[in-house]
């Protein structure tokens, strides 16, 4: 292990769980941001899907 020494100075049963933590508040923060900063986000989990463009026939 590359951190090995890490576990020398803080318990494994306070290090895991705080590192598990910080992932998933990470991770929240990421998915919050791209919910509050794109449009597309909210339209797709809304069920708004963008409607098909229908080619015509050429006239003869």
């Amino acid at each position: 292990m590359i951190y090995g020494k890490l576990w020398c100075v803080v318990k494994p049963s306070v290090g895991i769980p705080l590192i598990i933590t910080a992932v998933a508040f990470a991770s929240f923060n990421v998915h919050l941001q791209l919910v509050n900063n794109t449009t597309w986000v909210k339209g797709f989990l809304q069920g708004s899907a963008p409607v098909a463009a229908v080619a015509k026939e050429p006239a003869k």
